[in-house]
């Protein structure tokens, strides 16, 4: 019917999804949260009842029709290896990091405006444990957009915070800024000069 799905960055050859977002419903990233649990043996083996992560982004991103609709795929789908997902809508408080294992989710991290949530914030740790300390890049993230304030987010200010060091290292492939309610998708290939922290 000559509508538009999806946009997302990927890889070229890469048929999973990384980030994207549906136009007026929701945007999906996919975070990778280190762990050593993950379940290829099995899979290679035959047992193959769960999804790859990449094949569950492009599923959510095919399929569903809503905030809620993704956010409950994404929470209860078991999947192959442990995961983050930054999951965003099209209504105020509508955002959330879910922090999946294999097989269930151990954390749906919201924006709360009465708690003073207007963001949340996911690097490659869980958000209730500190980070390693040569590789915190949390603190320095929240620390810009404290001083950005939700008033200045824009889509210049978000490229800024997320080209600050060292939210921005040697492991950033690319930046991608979306904007559910006005179609708007932009990523980046990113470098980061030196110097610049290796993680």
């Amino acid at each position: 019917n000559n509508k538009t799905v999806f946009k997302a960055s990927s890889f070229a050859g890469y048929v999973g999804m990384l980030t994207g977002f549906k136009p007026g419903l929701f945007s999906l990233t996919l975070n990778e949260r280190f762990s050593i649990n993950g379940g290829y043996l099995e899979w290679i083996l035959g047992k193959k009842d769960a999804m790859w992560i990449g094949f569950l982004t492009r599923t959510v991103l095919e399929n569903s029709t809503s905030y809620e609709e993704a956010k409950n795929l994404l929470t209860k789908t078991k999947i192959l290896a442990p995961a983050y997902f930054i999951l965003g809508g099209n209504q105020s408080g509508e955002g959330c990091v879910i922090t999946r294992d294999r097989k269930e989710s151990l954390d749906v991290y919201e924006l709360d405006a009465k708690q003073g949530r207007w963001y949340v914030v996911q690097t490659n740790y869980d958000r209730w444990k500190h980070p390693f300390f040569l590789d915190d890049r949390r603190t320095p993230a929240k620390m810009c957009l404290n001083r950005t304030t939700q008033e200045n987010i824009s889509f210049e200010t978000m490229y800024d915070v997320l080209s600050t060091k060292p939210v921005l290292n040697k492991l950033t492939v690319f930046t991608t800024l979306i904007d559910v309610t006005k179609g708007q998708f932009e990523t980046y290939l990113r470098d980061c000069p030196d110097p610049c922290i290796g993680w």
